[in-house]
């Protein structure tokens, strides 16, 4: 039996508990379909930071490397300073381990959870590659008189040609792997932000390499503005990280919200990690209200990084046959017990299967 390697980073507030339920169905899925997973927990988070000073000890980071995969929960906490533990943790996992993609699905399973007026789940799927380890995120800024009335602060974007190149191919890979509407859209700021016509000549350089694939662009803010329109026109897009982290949260509204949206940092033939993107939510803990279906998500795109392609499907099935259903009412606070969804995902994952 194939067996894999895991790291499991429940992290802060509600972490915890969307990770033991998408744990909960991903072991059920590697049992339905003849694989096993072998869980490295690490004890990360502000807690631990609270109790002795550690975030990220070299050991547990060199620990991290010989895994195939990392799970994160949620991380976060008001006790800590802004970012303190978030850049201790998930930024040193994505620039230290190289995780240069950051891979978000958008997708509408139920048209209930759309905000959008006539939408549905048809004119709701796309794939939105955001460079993960370069431009303002590269961690080069600085301050000067800092706390006086003439203080300067300033951060670097910064852009090299493999870090956008690598990020661009990606995207052309992805899309043509998908073989969906075989369109890639680049999605800059190059008319004002002059640093970033590297993107716009990378780009038009590697499309001629994929003669089956169309290509499109837009500026930032008009990409925002068509999301909302004409959310139909994405296939895959591409992005450098400032813009990315934006539009994909405006993309995850879309497909239902914080509760539903996962994501990947990946770093392709490496150790990857996976995480749902909702916040902790300190205050939610330990109350059994937070929706786990976007860590359940988070697990299913694992296991397909994994190669287990037939169990992130039938997770991914299990999910949206709840949602349109109505057996799952919505992905929000409270509309369901957290282990209710659970054992929920778990028996249609297992139905199907049996079905099959």
């Amino acid at each position: 039996m194939t067996s894999y390697d895991v790291v499991v980073l429940a992290g802060d507030g509600i972490g915890p508990e969307v990770t033991n339920e998408a744990f909960k169905v991903v072991d059920a899925a590697a049992s339905a379909f003849g694989f096993s997973i072998k869980k490295s927990v690490l004890d990360l988070g502000t807690e631990r930071w609270l109790k002795t000073g550690d975030i990220f000890p070299d050991a547990d980071f060199n620990a991290v490397k010989d895994h195939q995969a990392i799970f994160l929960g949620a991380i976060g906490d008001p006790r800590a300073p802004v970012g303190l533990i978030e850049y201790g943790i998930i930024a040193k996992l994505r620039f230290d381990l190289d995780l240069y993609i950051n891979l978000r699905p958008i997708k509408l399973y139920d048209e209930r959870l759309c905000p959008l007026k006539g939408k549905g789940p048809k004119d709701i799927d796309m794939l939105i590659i955001r460079e993960n380890t370069e431009d303002a995120y590269a961690g080069m800024h600085g301050f000067v008189h800092k706390g006086q009335p003439l203080e300067v602060a300033t951060q670097t974007m910064v852009y090299t040609r493999e870090g956008v190149e690598r990020a661009i191919r990606y995207a052309f890979e992805a899309c043509r792997a998908r073989n969906g509407k075989k369109n890639v859209t680049l999605i800059d700021k190059a008319n004002a932000v002059r640093a970033q016509d590297i993107w716009t000549r990378v780009f038009a350089e590697v499309a001629t390499e994929y003669p089956d694939i169309t290509t499109d662009h837009a500026y930032i803010d008009a990409a925002c503005m068509w999301m909302v329109k004409n959310p139909e026109w994405f296939d895959v897009a591409v992005t450098p990280n400032l813009f990315g982290d934006i539009i994909t949260d405006l993309g995850a509204m879309l497909q239902g919200g914080m509760g539903i949206a996962a994501s990947g940092n990946l770093h392709p033939g490496q150790v990857s990690l996976f995480e749902p993107i909702h916040g902790s939510a300190p205050k939610h803990a330990g109350k059994n209200v937070a929706s786990p279906v976007a860590a359940i998500m988070a697990g299913a795109m694992m296991l397909d990084f994994l190669g287990e392609k037939k169990a992130s499907v039938a997770i991914e099935g299990a999910i949206s046959d709840l949602l349109c259903s109505g057996k799952i009412k919505g992905v929000g606070t409270g509309v369901h017990p957290c282990n209710e969804v659970g054992d929920m995902v778990v028996e249609e994952v297992r139905a199907a299967v049996a079905k099959a």
